[in-house]
C-alpha cells in the first residue's frame, strides 16, 4: 500500500480517509457533470443556430 494510506490506517483515522475519498469522488463527479452540461449547452446552441439558418434559407427562397 501507499505510505500515506498505511500511516492513516496505523493512526486509526480510517473515517478521515473515507471522508476524503467520498469528497474527492463527489468533487470529481461535479466537475464531470458541469463539463457535460457545458457540452450539452454548446450542442443545443449549435442546433438552434442551424434551425435559424434553415429558416432564413427557406424564407429567402420564397
Amino acid at each position: 500500500m501507499d505510505p500515506i494510506t498505511e500511516n492513516v490506517m496505523a493512526r486509526g483515522d480510517l473515517a478521515h480517509l473515507a471522508l476524503f475519498l467520498w469528497a474527492s469522488g463527489a468533487s470529481g463527479l461535479l466537475a464531470w457533470s458541469l463539463r457535460e452540461l457545458a457540452a450539452s449547452n454548446r450542442r443545443f446552441n449549435d442546433f438552434v443556430a442551424e434551425i435559424a439558418r434553415l429558416t432564413a434559407l427557406f424564407r429567402d427562397r420564397d
